[in-house]
This record gives C-alpha cells, structure tokens and sequence, in this order.
C-alpha cells in the first residue's frame, strides 16, 4: 500500500513529511508496472467516497449564506474524520500510477480542508475571503487564494438574463447581506496585512455591484434592482466596519515556515520546504539577471522594440503576435494545437492602455505581447477542460485548495522562456529580453511571498 501513515490525516499534525510517502509512492509506481490491474472494486470505492467527500466539503447554511462558525466545524469534524478513515482503509496495493495518484489528489484535498480549519482560517483572518462577485473568469481552474462558497460567478450570466438564470442571480445576490453579517462575526483574527489589503477587494466589489445596473435588462427588473441595491449596502457596511477595525490589527499575516512547509508538501504535493523555494527563487532570479544582461550585450546594435503608442497600434500588434504564437507551436510541433486554441486565446488578447496607467504585464505587452501570451497556455488548459471534459470525475473539474497551482502556474511559467528557447523569437531577439524581465518578475515577487508567509516582510511603515 501506498498509503501514508493516519496521523497524517488525522487533525493538523505539523510533524508529519509527506517525502517519505512520495518516495514509497515512486517505489510503489515502479512496481505497479509489473503487478496485476487495479482492483475495479477498490476504484469505484474511491470514487464514490471522492462524491461523498465533495458533498461533505459544502458548508452547510445559516440563513442561506455558508457557515464558517466554530460550532458548525466542531458539529461536522466526527464525519470527516469518517471520511478520512473510509480513505485509510482503500486498499492501493497493485493500482496503476494512475489510480494512486487519484488516491493521493482525495487525501491531499482533504489535507487542505484540515489545515484550513485548523491553520490558515481565513473566514478569520482574511477580510477579502468575503469577495464574493467575480467578474471575469480565473485564468486557473479555480480561484487562486482561499474563496468562500458562495461566489457570483458574474461572467457566467448573459444578459439579459434567460428565466433560470435570472432566479439564481437574484438567490445568489439575496445571500450577500446575511453572510456579510456573519463576517463581522467570525472575522476575529489579528493578521494587519491581510485585513488591510482585503478592505481594497470588499471596496472595489461595491463598485463592480453598482456597475450591474448598467447591464442589459437589469434597469427593468425591480427585484434583481433591489437586490443588487442591498448586497452595495451590505458590502459598504461591511468596507466601513473593516475601516473601523484595521487600527486595531498589529499581528502577522503570515502563516510560518513550517506551517508553510507542512502546506506545500501535504496539500500541494510539491515535497519542498521553505528553505528549498528561497534557495531556488534566489537561483532563478540571479539566472535571470545574469541572462538578460547578455541578451542586452549580444543585442547592443539593435534598435530598442518599438512600442504600441496608440490603440490601433496595439491592435495590429495583438493580432500579429497571437497569429505567430498559434503558427509556432504548430509548426515546431511544441503542442498539439486544437482548433479552438485560436479562439480561447483571442478571448484575451487585451487593448491598448495608456502609458501611465499600465501595469507590470502590460507594459511588456505593448512592446511584444508573445511572451504574455504564452503565458496565457492558461486559457487552452480551461478550453480543453470545456470541451473534452476528462473522464475521471476524480479529475474532471477543479482541484479544491489550490492543488492545480504548481501544475498550472508552473506550466504556463516554464512555457514562456521554453518556447523562447525553441525559436519562438529568432526574428525577434530583442524580444527574449522580455522572457528574462519576466522571470527575474516573477522570481522577486517569489521570494517576498515566502519572506510575508516566513513573517520575515510586512507592509509597515518603517520609521526613519
């Protein structure tokens, strides 16, 4: 069995390394080449505790919005704990990589919803865990970053709103100032850079809300109006309590370096700790630096890259760039390109933003948006996702917990410098410059994430 010890699912235990049961894994792996197929029983155990578990992961209600209370957690933990003995007792022994690895994606989702309750808490800690209208699609399968369960997924609506749908919006909306009520009760915690920056999401939710009006069919509906009036005062109210409150925070946001280690590799599946993310990042930055100073020295007689100055500029410059990116990966045979590849990533092509408005990213793509693009390998992941929806329930939708972040970021990262390497700018060399801005980006941004969690950095003023 591949199993790993039950202390490690029972509550929070920080002691536990999840490299051993990932080097029996690898071991088990190799045996399972040449060991009998899997148990077809055994599997669909698995997967119908995998429905049993996603049912129990929906917290139950209190006055229609979800219950993050104590009590509600302490009344639930005696069924989870059933759930997770009911996994222990799978017996792995033979399945093929494969089928152990769905194994390992139950227990490290319910890893997360231990840590989670135990550790992280961030209906407690986290203001902007409240956000609960999104816009615009994630570019990942889920939200990056802990979201409650009752999130407005706004980009999934069309206006006007077909009878059905209108309902579920108006329930949805109608949820907002009871489960704002609630947050002013659980939101305890003392974590001063968390509830400072979650007061900008609650405020810029207030804005997005008001926007709603605008949309088709809205100003006709006097309900879906009146709701959407009481979820902005809801969540108006809930911005100034928070404003109110955040004199009073003064304790870290960070969760530690062990309580971090313990997260990565137990939840994330990704067996490296702390000090081995800060060795890499500090590695990757420094490669970067190093490889952008040759690129400008072998570059030095070129002319800089011409920037997008206008919107038609801009226009001209996307549509080359997603037509070259496409061309590429088909032509060197870097993925196989499905049909609607072109589409998902014209879907996010962006427009023209004026100079002193745009952001890190931005600013790179109106000078060669390919680097950016790539990065977008993003939107042909969900688009397969839509369309050739994976078999296995186990793997067909979104990960809880953020398991699918090393996967995705980690893939759509590697993409932009490996494309790059593989020809994608030859015609371009001053291009390549932007890779490694990028990386050296990314790699910075890096290593204060760990610094913040390590409590190591903060947003205070410092004195002097």
């Amino acid at each position: 069995m591949i199993n790993p010890p039950l202390s490690a699912l029972g509550r929070y235990n920080k002691g536990f390394s999840y490299l051993p049961v990932m080097i029996r894994l690898l071991f088990c792996c190799c045996l399972a080449a040449l060991a009998a197929p899997a148990n077809g029983q055994q599997q669909a155990v698995l997967t119908s505790l995998f429905a049993d578990w996603r049912r129990f992961e929906q917290p139950p209600l209190l006055a229609g919005a979800p219950d993050y209370s104590q009590e509600a957690f302490a009344r639930r933990q005696p069924a989870f704990v059933t759930l997770r003995q009911r996994l222990q007792q799978i017996d792995t022994s033979g399945w093929p990589l494969s089928a152990q690895a769905d194994w390992m994606l139950v227990w490290a989702e319910m890893n997360g919803y231990d840590f989670n309750q135990h550790i992280l808490q961030p209906w407690q800690r986290d203001p902007a865990f409240y956000k609960v209208l999104w816009t615009e699609r994630s570019d990942v399968p889920d939200h990056e970053g802990p979201t409650n369960h009752a999130v407005i997924e706004l980009w999934q609506y069309q206006f006007p709103l077909a009878p059905a749908q209108r309902t579920r919006l108006l329930q949805q909306l109608q949820v907002v100032p009871a489960f704002y009520q609630q947050a002013r009760r659980q939101l305890t915690g003392n974590a001063r850079d968390l509830w400072v920056t979650g007061i900008r999401d609650i405020a810029t939710q207030a804005t997005e809300l008001a926007d709603m009006r605008q949309l088709p069919g809205v100003a006709a509906d006097a309900a879906l109006l009146q709701a959407i009036d009481d979820a902005i005062a809801a969540t108006t109210s809930l911005q100034q309590w928070l404003q109110q409150q955040a004199p009073t925070k003064t304790g870290p946001s960070g969760i530690g370096k062990e309580h971090y280690t313990w997260y990565q590799q137990n939840v994330h599946l990704l067996p490296m700790t702390w000090d081995d993310e800060v060795l890499l990042l500090k590695r990757e930055l420094g490669r970067a630096w190093t490889a952008l100073q040759l690129e400008e020295q072998r570059n030095r007689h070129l002319p800089p890259l011409p920037e997008a100055a206008t919107p038609a500029d801009y226009a001209r410059l996307a549509d080359s760039a997603a037509r070259m990116l496409i061309r590429f990966l088909d032509t060197a045979g870097m993925v196989t390109v499905a049909p609607y590849f072109d589409t998902a990533l014209r879907q996010h092509l962006g427009s023209f933003v004026p100079k002193e408005k745009r952001h890190f990213f931005w600013i790179t793509a109106h000078y060669d948006p390919k680097p950016l693009y790539s990065h977008f390998y993003h939107w042909f992941e969900l688009a397969r996702m839509d369309r050739e929806p994976h078999p296995n329930p186990i793997r067909r939708g979104a990960l809880l917990y953020n398991i699918f972040d090393n996967r995705n970021e980690g893939v759509a990262t590697a993409v932009e410098e490996w494309w790059m390497q593989a020809g994608l700018y030859d015609a371009s060399p001053r291009s390549r410059e932007l890779v490694y801005i990028l990386i050296a980006q990314r790699a910075a941004r890096g290593l204060g994430s760990l610094y913040a969690h390590a409590n190591m950095m903060n947003t205070r003023p410092v004195a002097g």
